[in-house]
């Protein structure tokens, strides 16, 4: 095949006196995409793919150029988190209770790094998307659910990302039927210039808007003592199936299903690989700290900027928020709501149609990358403009039907999570694929406590739903016996699992006292106590830069066991019961 360079795939025309040259692209056959090998291109430089970035090891502010350079996926994924959806669950939370829920957002911390530096990893190591690596180590039938549930639920958001563009746009005296189309047009616009650094920078304007968060929250005089009593967990009101779905709503749009698809493939996109995790991840820190800041103002700004006011505990859009801070405080704060709205919508509607995309060119086998021009990649740009397009129809739809998607939307995003954190916990301990990267103890204990959380949230959910009038003591205890049984069960599991690994660790050595010592033998007792941890760490570290994912089409795909298989039935069975009884819930509240 003959060689190709990153200038083919949106890099630059020319170079920066001192910049590192584009690199010739080899064909490499793990990926799925040849625009995903090369040059990391991002919007502030290019670093070599076989060189050290120029000079991330040779001083503080060349590692600070490096960490530029490679940020993008974990500040825009997080950033797009606080989107429309996100905006509105926020000012709701606030408006009607307060700071009282603010204590989720803390406990949502760990979650988000944990779920979002897995995938990192899983983009960083097996240089493909999640979609692919679902369908290739699960098979076409979880595959399919998992894109069909990513299809549905990111069409209807960015549905709610269109109306964001609407209510802020019509609180700034624009139509929305000038609006919207609008507004699809930017987006598209946005996307389809053929060039990754172009579409990255894009996004890293967009993301400097949000600094107007600041005088906003500012201006409506939050007090310390008012802010840190929201840190102590409470529920305001007693423990009902209101509650119950703003705390899921919160949880879904804090921790969306879609965030999963759309980093992995952000980072194998950017062409990040394994020598640059650790900025990666300095990445994703950086996101996840603007992030809770963003929502915490959010929060608070209705607070206390409608504390006191008819409006207060009577929440209904976004839009009516900003008319409410304009009329009850100041022009200045509604204005400057409206912003934010405007800007968590564009930033939203882009990073979740792309992630919809990604994930069907990572499906289907076509070329997915933003590297490529419009006619270079039909499918990928294409797909994205229907989907645009089709969700930016539904926005015109009555208000009334408007307002169900909205209010449903992110908790449906909630009750779906633990099913896309089951595949993700799976996938970060496939050996074959991940190698030496696989999760550690420590990393399945945080991930699948994390699963284990999610699913009693969203069982305490549905049994508010369908037995309204179960007393918020009754709920506090179910949901203790259900903690209880979650530390029971993983205890039971850590001690099976550490004595199989102690009969397997006695038959090694066994055969190797009886001279049946094989190669596996040896790779088995060099993971033994027989070193230091200083010397495991360093045979680690080793073995991590030495290893490469194999083609997946050459791995011999997991044998499912029976207990897996029911589990995972199990699981997609009831989560079927549970969106059933939030639309239900949904839509009485929209009726009531």
């Amino acid at each position: 095949m003959t060689s190709i360079t990153t200038r083919r795939h949106g890099g630059p025309p020319g170079r920066a006196p001192g910049q590192t040259p584009p690199t010739p692209v080899v064909p490499d056959p793990v990926v799925a995409d040849m625009a995903h090998c090369g040059d990391i291109v991002g919007a502030f430089g290019r670093i070599s793919r076989d060189g050290d970035g120029d000079g991330a090891s040779r001083g503080r502010w060349a590692r600070l150029r490096t960490l530029m350079i490679i940020s993008g996926p974990g500040l825009i994924v997080m950033v797009g988190d606080n989107d429309a959806g996100g905006v509105a669950t926020y000012a709701q939370a606030g408006q009607d209770y307060g700071m009282k829920l603010l204590w989720t957002l803390t406990l949502l911390i760990p979650v988000l790094y944990v779920n979002q530096e897995m995938v990192l990893r899983l983009g960083a190591v097996a240089r493909v998307g999640h979609a692919r690596l679902i369908f290739e180590r699960f098979g076409k039938f979880w595959g399919a659910f998992s894109v069909g549930d990513l299809l549905i639920l990111n069409a209807l958001t960015i549905v709610t990302e269109f109306i964001g563009v609407s209510m802020a746009l019509g609180f700034l005296g624009c139509p929305k039927v000038i609006a919207v189309p609008a507004a699809a047009v930017l987006l598209f616009a946005v996307v389809a210039g053929g060039s990754f650094r172009r579409w990255e920078a894009m996004m890293f304007l967009l993301i400097a808007v949000n600094v107007v968060i600041i005088p906003m929250a500012l201006l409506v005089h939050p007090t310390l003592t008012g802010t840190v009593d929201g840190l102590r967990p409470q529920f305001p009101g007693g423990l009902d199936a209101t509650v119950l779905l703003l705390i899921v709503a919160i949880v879904g749009t804090t921790v969306a299903p879609w965030q999963l698809f759309f980093q992995q493939s952000n980072v194998v996109d950017k062409r990040i690989t394994t020598q640059w995790i650790p900025y990666a991840r300095a990445d994703l820190v950086l996101g996840i700290v603007v992030v809770m800041a963003g929502a915490t103002a959010l929060m608070a700004v209705t607070a206390f900027g409608l504390s006191g006011t008819a409006d207060a505990g009577h929440f209904t859009d976004a839009g009516a928020v900003a008319t409410g801070l304009a009329n009850h405080f100041s022009g200045t704060v509604g204005m400057l709501f409206a912003i934010i709205l405007l800007d968590a919508s564009l930033i939203g509607a882009n990073a979740i149609g792309l992630a919809t995309t990604y994930a069907v060119g990572d499906a289907m086998g076509k070329r997915h990358s933003l590297h490529w021009k419009v006619s270079e990649a039909p499918l990928f740009y294409g797909g994205y403009a229907v989907l645009l397009a089709v969700s930016a129809a539904i926005a015109f739809s009555p208000d009334q039907v408007l307002g169900l998607v909205t209010q449903g939307v992110q908790a449906l995003a909630g009750i779906l999570l633990p099913s896309a954190t089951v595949f993700l916990v799976l996938l970060c301990n496939d050996r074959a694929v991940l190698g030496p990267w696989t999760n550690t103890l420590r990393q399945n204990i945080v991930a699948w406590s994390t699963v284990w959380c999610l699913v009693l949230l969203s069982l305490a959910l549905t049994t508010a739903t369908f037995f309204p009038h179960l007393s918020t003591t009754t709920l506090v205890t179910g949901l203790a016996a259900g903690a209880v049984t979650g530390i029971i069960g993983g205890i039971a599991v850590l001690i099976a699992g550490r004595r199989k690994g102690d009969r397997r660790k006695a038959e090694t050595i066994s055969r190797a006292f009886g001279g049946g010592l094989d190669p596996q033998d040896v790779d088995e007792l060099d993971d033994t106590s027989l070193l230091t941890r200083a010397e495991r760490r360093a045979v680690r570290r080793q073995d991590r830069a030495n290893w490469r994912t194999p083609d997946l089409a050459t791995i011999t795909r997991p044998t499912m066991s029976p207990a897996r298989r029911a589990g995972l039935f199990t699981l997609r069975g009831y989560l079927v019961v549970a969106v059933v009884l939030v639309v239900v819930k949904v839509v009485e509240a929209g009726l009531g």
